[in-house]
């Protein structure tokens, strides 16, 4: 039995949930005690009690335990990999490269206690120093998606504790075993004392209350959230209630726009890939293809011939998409296709697939799972919920447009600011978008989906608040600014008043 973790020591849960692997639903991968929010508060309490001494530790020998972190997760890659695929239906090969990205996060970052510099700078005044330090925000409520079950925590966790704080993770409730290995491999590999990392397996309702409770008694000093915007907005409102600015990672509607001088069959790979790679559910998934009216035709077959083409099926085996994560992200799938209206043209399959909605070439048993077939719509408008919403699972629409400032509009019609990529070889036409695009993440020639541990990543509007993830950008999250000055002169110099000036001659000229 799977439980919640406070303070070093496991808390027993109230009601027990079943996790099931998406790809054979019979296959119970284990059982987790879901606490409540009392267990949360508690939680929050032992992350304040343990901040000060953990902060206390030298930042380089945080560091270090950042890197036997990093180095465990490798010993453990393949069957951490195992987990990810077994409980969420991820390919495998996927989720090899999600657990390297625990290792690459931890890489960058076991240099960064080494690295938390600050700055000397010149004061106004005579005898008198200035300095700048980074210092860690405190206790810190990471809630997470299970979409990317150990990478996406690792971005908020590895950095944190780096810092000198102190963490409560909620992860996903459809991903309780891999969150409880990832949990015990960062405690055991970075030898965190207890109190440092606690973790809480709850359902929504009771995770709200006992984030909104442990706001009000001042436990929790920061709340990272990768989820739903829905969610975001409310994470966000609780927070700024608080005097706080959540670091949100939210959804994504994400364009691709393919202009006339673009490489179609590279366009057609990259779309393949973020379009349908991880069943389309992942923030970064290809929304919508916005492609110019010129090779609209071309493109559209030779895209509809690579999905046809695509391998789906068993997780386990070399499959371009599995399952969906979960019955609950099925059945909202089952309504984004709802979407799909008359003046729409769906390129092969659509629904879930079975004996009576057979796919070519399917490998496995696809009764066994939550298995959909990859969809194409043609023919999406500007003012379709299809174009303006983000849709969670295997479905890409497909828009055309006459020149570049109206596919930028469109791009950014839908007000979600994530990711965007363009294929082109055009230099104009790449700055140009990259100029006027709202997304954080700009790709050029390549998917809206992959990447990489040292960039920063996060979106913008509907997408998120600014705050990003990921490289150095992600200490402005993790601590704060402190500045210091150290008047030695023996008396008391006024900032502003009693600087001292020279004084110009302003009358003076260059002979003729």
């Amino acid at each position: 039995m799977i439980t919640s973790v406070v303070d070093g020591k496991h808390v027993d849960g109230g009601s027990t949930v079943a996790s099931s692997n998406p790809a054979r639903l019979a296959d119970v991968v284990g059982e987790v005690a879901f606490a409540d929010a009392a267990t949360f508060l508690r939680a929050a309490e032992s992350a304040k009690a343990a901040q000060r001494e953990w902060a206390a530790v030298p930042a380089p020998i945080r560091g270090r335990a950042i890197a036997h972190i990093g180095r465990l997760v490798e010993d453990n890659k393949e069957a951490l990999a195992r987990l990810v695929t077994a409980e969420i239906g991820k390919p495998y090969a996927e989720a090899l490269g999600e657990v390297q990205e625990i290792v690459d996060t931890c890489d960058f970052f076991l240099g960064e206690g080494r690295r938390l510099y600050g700055q000397t700078v010149p004061s106004e005044m005579p005898d008198k120093q200035l300095f700048t330090h980074r210092v860690p925000v405190g206790a810190v409520a990471v809630i997470t998606a299970g979409n990317f079950p150990v990478a996406v925590p690792s971005w908020y966790i590895v950095p944190a504790l780096l810092a000198g704080n102190t963490i409560v993770w909620k992860p996903a409730d459809y991903s309780p075993v891999v969150s409880a290995a990832f949990h015990e491999i960062f405690v055991r590999g970075g030898g965190l004392p207890a109190g440092v990392f606690n973790l809480v397996f709850a359902d929504g309702e009771q995770t709200f209350a006992g984030l909104q409770q442990s706001l009000e008694r001042g436990l929790i000093d920061k709340i990272g959230f990768t989820g739903s915007s829905a969610v975001g907005r409310e994470i966000g409102a609780l927070a700024g209630r608080h005097l706080q600015n959540a670091c949100l990672e939210l959804g994504g509607k994400n364009p691709l726009v393919i202009t006339p001088s673009a490489d179609l069959d590279l366009a057609v790979e990259g779309a393949l890939f973020s379009g349908f790679g991880t069943a389309g559910q992942r923030c970064t998934s290809l929304g919508t293809v916005i492609v110019h009216e010129s090779v609209h035709d071309e493109f559209l077959a030779r895209f509809a011939k690579a999905v046809e083409a695509a391998t789906v099926g068993d997780p386990a085996q070399e499959v371009l998409m599995g399952p969906m994560l979960d019955q609950k992200f099925a059945d909202r799938y089952e309504e984004y296709l709802d979407w799909i209206q008359p003046h729409h043209t769906v390129v092969g399959g659509k629904g879930r697939i079975g004996a009576d909605n057979p796919r070519d070439g399917f490998v496995g048993d696809p009764s066994a799972g939550l298995f959909y077939h990859p969809v194409v719509v043609d023919g999406v408008r500007p003012d379709d919920q299809l174009f303006l919403e983000e849709t969670f699972g295997p479905i890409v629409g497909v828009i055309t447009y006459g020149d570049l400032d109206q596919a930028i509009d469109l791009a950014n019609r839908p007000g979600y600011g994530l990711s965007s990529a363009i294929y082109t070889t055009d230099p104009q036409e790449a700055f140009t978008f990259r100029n006027r695009i709202g997304a954080g993440m700009v790709s050029i020639n390549n998917s809206t989906s992959g990447a990489e541990a040292h960039l920063p990543f996060g979106g913008n509007g509907k997408s998120g608040n600014g705050s990003r993830q990921s490289g150095v950008w992600v200490l402005d999250q993790f601590t704060r600014w402190q500045s210091v000055n150290w008047d030695y002169s023996g008396r008391l110099q006024k900032a502003q008043m009693d600087t001292v000036e020279l004084t110009p001659d302003r009358d003076f000229r260059l002979d003729d």
